[in-house]
């Protein structure tokens, strides 16, 4: 109880969370309860997924339930920053996935000010525009160029879709342009892919933000560039578990990066997929991952360091964490 005590006192950032794969279950039950009327098999906590395109497929065939219009976005997001504030958290970054402007035929833009307008108070939320691989297609081309280009809200952008994809030749540029526009840059790497993908994506795509980032474990010379660069990895344990991206939880490298000196971060990733809450995440670490009441407060802190706000937040909350290091101090965490 102890715990669970502190992780619910801890002000927490979410750095790694899909939008569409935050869907609350609720949307779905109210819209059809006959067809989900109770939770399905892949929520269920034994679950794991065969591969990537087993739990993308199961993804999206829901998602698209839900997802119609801009006004679909600004519901679901609403219920979605209500529930990260019930569990203290002060800040998130969030993306939507690109190819639904073109699915749905939706302008983006919409999709973003709709994303943007359900921030409530005292939540700090950045919206970034995830891109797959392969996503420069002739209807999303003009889009995504306008978006790095004049979209006022939007805090940056993430590479997505399957790591064995090559990088295409639009996508250097792009990124080049998006970091000269004020972008934040992301990539997803080192999930399924190997090592060679994070060394790819910081120092051909110029990102400080890798997310997941797991395969960096496999490799020294990847250790020493993300070190190098001062590179961030917004890690989701429980994702990594149930895509099978390892195979028991002691192969998780969280805490061997933290004690290598990498910053990384603790997120959910796609909490409909996985029915996990970011509370869940940092127990799962004391639990599963062998990890001390100190190393969530350093995992809290990253997150905060390397987010899109102003000075004095920052320091108003190390101010508030650093209370709670005190009290763990002194006692009043011990079980």
């Amino acid at each position: 109880m102890k715990n669970i005590e502190l992780i619910r006192a801890l002000p927490k950032p979410e750095t790694h969370l899909h939008l569409e794969g935050a869907l609350p279950w609720h949307f779905l039950n109210q819209k059809d309860p006959h067809r989900f009327g109770k939770e399905p098999f892949f929520r269920n906590n034994s679950f794991r997924y065969d591969s990537f395109s087993h739990f993308e497929s199961i993804l999206i065939e829901h998602a698209l339930e839900i997802f119609k219009s801009a006004e679909d976005y600004y519901h679901v997001a609403s219920s979605i920053f209500k529930n990260l504030k019930s569990q203290n958290v002060r800040y998130v970054e969030t993306s939507f996935h690109a190819g639904m402007i073109e699915f749905l035929r939706i302008p983006g833009k919409e999709i973003l000010e709709a994303i943007s307008s359900a921030s409530p108070d005292e939540l700090e939320v950045r919206v970034f525009m995830g891109i797959s691989r392969n996503a420069y297609t002739e209807y999303l081309s003009s889009e995504l160029d306008q978006a790095i280009e004049n979209w006022e809200n939007l805090a940056g952008i993430d590479l997505h879709g399957p790591e064995e994809l090559p990088l295409e030749s639009w996508t250097i540029p792009f990124w080049e342009k998006a970091k000269k526009n004020d972008r934040i840059l992301k990539a997803h790497a080192g999930e399924f892919g190997p090592s060679s993908n994070i060394d790819q994506a910081i120092t051909e795509l110029g990102v400080r933000r890798v997310q997941h980032g797991v395969a960096a474990r496999d490799s020294e010379a990847t250790l020493n560039l993300i070190k190098e660069n001062n590179v961030c990895l917004d890690m989701c344990p429980i994702s990594n578990y149930k895509l099978k991206v390892i195979n028991t939880w002691s192969e998780h490298p969280l805490k061997f990066f933290i004690e290598e000196g990498i910053c990384c971060t603790l997120s959910t990733d796609d909490p409909f997929s996985f029915n996990n809450t970011l509370e869940e995440e940092y127990l799962n670490c004391l639990e599963k991952l062998n990890m001390e009441p100190t190393d969530l407060i350093k995992l809290a802190k990253n997150g905060f360091e390397v987010a899109d706000l102003n000075l004095d937040k920052k320091k108003d909350l190390f101010v508030e964490i650093n209370k709670l290091v005190q009290e763990i101090d002194e006692g009043r965490f011990s079980e």
